[in-house]
């Protein structure tokens, strides 16, 4: 074999360098092909990522590993409780040797619960027809001053029912004047108007959730002339009429963009527990309708809570059918010959919840119960009275009370967990939230 010349090993030895150059630069231009297509796939798809991990399992169906973030969910709770009737005992209570009246004992232990949902919902039972009206009073004619707006507000109610049988008390112009200070003292308000322009219902924005509300009474007990367009009214004997009335609502608080329904109303018998026949048929027909909450008051006792199924779908409606009393001096000793079960000293704090998803489907999920007790404390003329929020019936003893009043709030729980029970226990279940009265 030949010896190679220097001339020939310097040649081999530049095509090795010009060879292993060329393999470098072909590794470099692959390199930066790879960048450059993954910033402009990000670029173009702004709203995805890469998975960092399982990238392998997390793959789309054309084998990218790109991935959509999930969004997080948002949710809706809005607590409800019953009838505030501010008697003449409450009233000669509450007020201070100056003339003004003090309410701040009646939802102080409440508060708290009030406080934490995102939207808080009482019936005003009493109108506030201002000394124009006459001397502030209790049953049968409620005309209580302005000031209890101030206290109700401060214990964080956003929102007061104003359509039930006590909106007529004071006249016309108590009604139209008790509009007047809801508007003036920030209040959302549903049921009766100042003026027939005034809306029937509002939808509510609730952290991004619209809410359609509205809420009828059966009746009034009195008559004004002129009353007729500034009360949401139905009768339960053409509840046909208030079928055509609620579809009509219920499109126009859709068409505003709700995406939730909730009605309240003001319906069937005093101090019954259960609900009367045209209850559960216009409950059933709003479910029809796809309403998908409804809350009931004025028999001033509880009545269940049911889950009702629509005919001819697969829509739920959750029924609380009566909250009973919030706050009244309708005590045991003051109910001879009506109610003397201790139910009218009952009541509840009733938190339903909406959620939207991320694909933007509002539904409800959650439903609960907190039963309250109202106590009444003092020497007569200058009673004083406090609603007690009763998670359990332990918590009775957590209020510092003497051993009879726990006996008593115990008592009050109870009574509230026999008529809830069954029917709450099926629609947690139904939405698969907590269980309230889990045994």
């Amino acid at each position: 074999m030949k010896k190679k010349t220097k001339r020939q090993k310097a040649i081999i030895r530049r095509r090795i360098f010009v060879t292993v150059l060329s393999l470098l630069l072909v590794a470099v231009i692959a390199l930066l092909a790879f960048v450059i297509n993954a910033v402009f796939k990000t670029s173009d798809n702004p709203g995805e990522n890469i998975s960092s991990q399982n990238s392998s399992s997390q793959q789309n169906d054309d084998n990218s590993s790109w991935s959509k973030p999930t969004k997080k969910e948002i949710t809706a709770t809005v607590l409800n409780t019953g009838d505030i009737l501010i008697h003449d005992n409450i009233l000669w209570g509450a007020e201070q040797s100056d003339g003004s009246y003090d309410f701040s004992k009646l939802f102080k232990e409440a508060k708290s619960y009030i406080t934490k949902a995102d939207y808080a919902v009482a019936n005003l039972e009493v109108t506030l027809g201002g000394t124009e009206a006459g001397n502030y009073r209790g049953y049968p004619g409620f005309n209580s001053p302005d000031s209890l707006l101030d206290y109700v507000k401060a214990d964080g109610f956003d929102m007061l029912l104003t359509a039930n049988n006590h909106c007529l008390d004071t006249g016309l112009a108590g009604l139209k004047r008790t509009v007047q200070q809801l508007k003036a003292k920030g209040f959302d308000f549903l049921g009766t108007k100042e003026t027939a322009d005034d809306p029937t219902y509002i939808v509510k924005d609730i952290n991004g959730i619209k809410i359609g509300m509205v809420a009828y009474t059966y009746g009034t007990n009195s008559s004004a002339s002129g009353a007729g367009s500034l009360i949401n009214y139905f009768s339960s004997s053409n509840l046909n009429k208030f079928y055509t009335d609620a579809q009509s609502v219920i499109d126009s608080m859709k068409a505003d963009g709700a995406e939730a329904i909730v009605f309240y109303m003001h319906w069937g018998n005093e101090y019954h527990t259960k609900p009367n026949t045209y209850q559960k048929a216009a409950a059933q027909q709003l479910c029809n309708m796809g309403v998908d909450v409804i809350v009931g008051g004025h028999p001033h006792v509880l009545q269940p809570v049911e889950l009702i199924y629509a005919e001819g779908s697969d829509h739920t409606t959750v029924c609380l059918y009566s909250m009973g009393n919030s706050i009244s001096n309708q005590r045991i000793s003051e109910m001879t010959g009506l109610c003397e079960t201790g139910h009218t000293e009952d009541g509840v704090l009733f938190n339903y919840t909406f959620t939207k998803s991320s694909d933007g489907e509002v539904s409800l999920t959650a439903v609960d119960i907190i039963p309250t007790w109202v106590d009444r404390y003092g020497t007569p003329r200058n009673y004083q009275y406090t609603m007690y929020p009763l998670e359990t019936a332990a918590m009775a003893e957590n209020y510092g009370l003497d051993a009879d009043t726990v006996a008593k709030a115990k008592a009050s729980y109870e009574r509230t967990k026999k008529i809830m029970q069954k029917g709450l226990t099926e629609c947690q279940q139904h939405l698969g939230c907590e269980i309230r009265f889990a045994e």
